[in-house]
């Protein structure tokens, strides 16, 4: 994958599943990663085992709800890359539940970190990537951005959101700035995302759903496939699942 080497790729929500899977997997390949997230111990252990296995890694605490945080992240990889190459807008909460529950505050924790965080990376890198005339930025989605189904409803839409402001976001850039998009809809992978439910529901359905999930580093080569391809091609969508998943 010689196209991943040296690009300088901010991942957000990297101290855990996709994300750190991701980190690990592009650094693997000599992309410069900058690992992001709330947890900082977490991402200071990310970063030192990607060092130790020959990779180049720094991290910055960042909350994705603040756009301010988003800004500086930005700002620190210039800092100590000197450009942006990639941004993976990885983080994002799953506390499902049907809507007679009335869980107003997972709605909106939803909408801030599924909707709010992705436009706050958006901002946060476009300035950099319409003046270097390049750029990349994944999003994931989720299957879930593909179908509703019953205690999805409010995640649901946070993944359409994502996935109509990324194509949005295809439409105004590639053909001006060279700017990539690619959206990523994984089904169920084995990640942290189950561990925030409060709904009885959903916790009882927990345990299937994770005796179905595939591997995060699936997922991660799915975007080092879409990083990967040459500067004239562009990997606008993927959806990937584990075989037996349905839905």
């Amino acid at each position: 994958m010689d196209n991943i080497a040296d690009k300088v790729v901010i991942i957000t929500g990297a101290s855990s599943g996709i994300g750190e899977a991701t980190a690990k997997l592009l650094a693997q390949k000599g992309a410069k990663v900058v690992l992001a997230a709330r947890r900082e111990e977490r991402l200071q252990t990310i970063a030192s085992e990607i060092e130790q296995a020959g990779g180049k890694a720094a991290y910055r605490k960042a909350d994705v709800v603040s756009s301010e945080d988003m800004r500086q992240l930005a700002a620190f990889a210039l800092e100590r890359f000197g450009r942006i190459d990639v941004l993976v807008n990885n983080a994002g909460v799953m506390p499902v539940s049907r809507l007679n529950e009335l869980r107003v505050a997972a709605w909106d924790e939803m909408i801030d970190v599924n909707i709010k965080g992705v436009l706050h990376g958006i901002a946060a890198v476009l300035p950099v990537m319409r003046e270097q005339q390049s750029g990349h930025i994944v999003n994931i989605a989720s299957v879930a951005g593909h179908a509703v189904s019953p205690t999805s409803s409010v995640y649901s839409g946070t993944k359409f959101a994502v996935r109509a402001i990324t194509e949005g976001l295809r439409q105004e850039e590639s053909p001006s700035s060279n700017i990539r998009t690619t959206i990523v809809s994984p089904g169920i992978t084995e990640s942290e995302l189950l561990n925030t439910v409060k709904s009885p529901e959903v916790q009882a359905m927990a345990g299937h759903f994770k005796d179905m999930g595939i591997s995060p580093y699936r997922i991660a080569g799915a975007i080092a496939y879409a990083v990967n391809e040459p500067a004239d091609t562009s990997v606008n969508e993927i959806v990937i699942r584990p075989t037996v998943q349905s839905m």
